[in-house]
């Protein structure tokens, strides 16, 4: 969608708006030089330092290369100088995953990069959690839990936890980091990675009977799935803790969606479940939640969402040269980049937020301007979808405030 290339190379939901999936990890805010320790684990006063800037550094190149022996050898060499599990889980190989989102975002790394780079990450979190080291913190922490609770009979730990993704996330690290954060603390946790079908995903809690469920989204678009999950968990008698880009960087969308918790990171999700959450209120429906979906808007713009991006595409190379000598592959490209437009003016009428689009479009605008890439078509491609959808107030008034606050030129 520019004067000589789509919007990006690939669809611009490859990440997450942030630039990388951030729920569940916890980017270092320690001095230099110290890891957080774990409460009563190796890294407090007295066992040995562990140089996290440095060693983050040597994992970087090492996970930026593809070098997944060097990564491994980097890892287990810091458990073994001393360096707790959570810590190298979070304030190094979390913040290495955020790192890698960043990177792409500003054009430095490509998409094949970023993924090679991940599943790296993924390889090095696996060793992690099979390290002696490992099992000993949790081993510990469990019999620390049991102790505490022993005045309740029932089973070892702190009880047992649910950790998905919801329908169509894909972004599975965080909830990975959080499943092995959990273990780490003493939970029995069922990690039930990327996009769980809700349908599977209640029949699974049915089955188990959870103490809770911690359910991330990372991208906004998922925010309708998620909701449906939430309502269906709670129905069945779970509370739901949320978590992910997806429900906003203070947890607004985890409110309106009637979650029972929320949390920044995964130190902030296992001490909130630590805590204990509440039974869930009365069952209710999702519309419950969001009477503005009485008017129908989102119901429109998702039903009608194939006929709009062809509109949009077709105005396009009616009024732009440059947009009708488009390769194939370069129309494809834009075709995926208009239907992610819709796809989000769609989520933000489901929750009735604009900031959403608006946010939305703003980084999009920043992905094109890292790539050199003018993004005049943007604000077009806004422009005539504003026309398509004229009768719908709400539909007009997210676009006009994504065209007047600057979010595109």
């Amino acid at each position: 969608m520019t004067t000589d290339t789509p919007i990006t190379d690939t669809p611009i939901t490859d990440t997450p708006i942030t630039g990388t999936a951030t729920t569940g990890t916890a980017t270092s805010t320690l001095p230099p030089g110290r890891a957080a320790a774990a409460p009563g684990a190796p890294g407090a006063p007295g066992a040995p330092d562990v140089p996290v800037p440095v060693l983050t550094e040597r994992l970087w190149e090492a996970v930026l290369g593809g070098d997944q022996a060097r990564a491994a050898a980097l890892a287990v060499g810091a458990l073994e100088a001393g360096l707790h599990p959570e810590a190298l889980l979070l304030d190094v190989i979390g913040a290495l995953q955020a790192r890698i989102g960043r990177e792409w975002a500003a054009d430095r790394i490509t998409v094949i990069q970023e993924h090679a780079a991940t599943a790296v990450n993924e390889r090095v979190v696996a060793l992690v959690s099979g390290h002696p080291a490992f099992a000993a913190a949790a081993a510990a922490a469990t019999a620390g839990a049991t102790t505490a609770g022993a005045a309740a009979a029932g089973p070892p730990g702190r009880g047992r936890v649910a950790v998905a993704c919801v329908d169509g996330e894909w972004h599975a690290f965080p909830a990975r980091l959080l499943a092995e954060v959990l273990v780490l603390r003493g939970w029995r946790v069922d990690y039930l990675g990327a996009q769980c079908p809700t349908p599977h995903l209640i029949a699974h809690l049915h089955r188990t009977a959870p103490d809770a469920l911690a359910l991330s989204a990372s991208l906004s678009t998922r925010l309708p799935a998620a909701h449906t999950a939430v309502s269906a968990a709670q129905a069945a008698g779970v509370p739901v803790i949320a978590g992910g880009a997806a429900f906003g960087p203070d947890g607004r969308h985890a409110r309106l969606l009637g979650a029972d918790a929320w949390a920044p990171d995964a130190r902030s999700a296992a001490e909130r479940l630590a805590r204990g959450l509440p039974l869930p209120a009365s069952p209710h429906q999702p519309v419950d939640d969001l009477p503005h979906l009485a008017d129908q808007e989102y119901t429109l713009v998702t039903r009608s969402s194939r006929e709009l991006v062809g509109a949009v595409m077709a105005a396009l190379e009616r009024e732009h040269a440059a947009v009708r000598s488009y390769t194939p592959l370069q129309r494809e490209h834009t075709l995926d980049d208009l239907a992610h437009i819709v796809e989000y003016l769609a989520v933000a009428l489901y929750t009735g937020d604009p900031e959403l689009f608006t946010g939305f479009a703003g980084w999009t605008r920043e992905i094109l301007l890292a790539r050199g890439v003018p993004d005049v078509l943007l604000a077009a491609a806004l422009t005539v979808l504003r026309g398509q959808l004229r009768d719908l107030p709400r539909s007009v008034a997210v676009l006009d405030a994504a065209l007047r606050t600057g979010a595109v030129a």
